[in-house]
């Protein structure tokens, strides 16, 4: 097969792994905090070996490098924190929507980070994006589950577009595979004292299913990314990328049983268009500002 056409189906394999990684807030009866700690240990530990198995130095370059991995983690916990806290709030259809915030949300971040200027497209996309959360929100209540899990996925989607951005302005020159097994080293140090009495006493079948979060779902994925990036452009990952809301919340109708209303339909489509749209826009940004 040609190796562009396998590194395409392999990125659509990826996206819905991580689009997955939603349902186990649903299956896996533990809190959003005991989630992540079960999910980062497992994810680091096979990044861990992954590391040593390819024969790549875990080290740093340097110590600057450390401090910037440790505050990534910091963020990362927290944003994984609360995306499973959004699922478990609002489900998983309307959870992984209001995640999806985070493209705009980045695009509104960026001159902050870079030397960019906001144009009106960009507040035209966030517009849209506000009206997307307006219809899923059911009412403007944060004692409804619905809406709390919104305004949680969207904080998460806000940590998510600052990891992000971060990420790539100080820490982008590392393997997604180190860099990621660095954050859920940290990750896994910020949380692991406050495991609850329910992880400590989970059963086989709850830990199994944190293993395979941790490994198939979390770890394997973003391995997998850089593999793909050798063949793919960046601005073809990017789009691929914005399918994720589409393959978690199919899985969820189809594993679950979720029954989304028609709000989340027309709020998921202006949301999901808004990040494709800012998605390409910014692909021709960049290929203009190519000296």
């Amino acid at each position: 097969m040609d190796p562009v056409k396998r590194s395409l189906y392999s990125l659509h394999f990826t996206v819905m792994l991580l689009g997955g990684t939603a349902l186990f807030s649903q299956i896996i009866p533990l809190t959003a905090l005991d989630i992540t700690i079960g999910r980062s240990v497992f994810a680091c530990l096979f990044l861990y070996a992954l590391i040593k198995l390819m024969g790549e130095s875990w080290r740093l370059d340097n110590p600057r490098d450390y401090w910037v991995g440790a505050g990534l983690g910091v963020i990362m916990a927290v944003h994984w924190i609360t995306y499973f806290a959004a699922m478990q709030y609002a489900g998983v259809s309307v959870g992984i929507i209001a995640l999806f915030t985070f493209p705009v949300i980045t695009v509104l971040l960026e001159p902050f980070f870079e030397k960019i200027r906001l144009i009106w497209q960009d507040v035209i996309s966030a517009i849209v994006v506000f009206i997307g959360i307006m219809l899923i929100v059911p009412e403007n209540n944060l004692n409804n589950d619905i809406t709390m899990g919104v305004a949680v996925g969207v904080f998460s989607a806000l940590l998510y577009a600052l990891r992000n951005l971060l990420h790539r302005q100080y820490f982008s020159h590392y393997s997604g595979a180190k860099a990621m097994s660095y954050q859920t080293l940290i990750v896994s140090a910020c949380l692991i004292g406050f495991t609850s009495d329910d992880m400590l006493n989970m059963s086989g079948h709850s830990l199994l299913l944190l293993f395979v979060l941790g490994t198939l779902f979390t770890a394997v994925p973003h391995a997998m990314v850089a593999a793909c990036l050798q063949h793919l452009r960046a601005k073809t990952f990017s789009l691929v990328a914005c399918m994720q809301p589409f393959y978690g919340v199919i899985l969820a109708i189809v594993l679950l049983g979720e029954q989304p209303n028609w709000q989340t339909y027309i709020g998921g489509l202006l949301i999901v268009a808004a990040a494709v749209y800012e998605t390409i826009i910014t692909g021709k940004r960049h290929a203009h500002s190519r000296p």
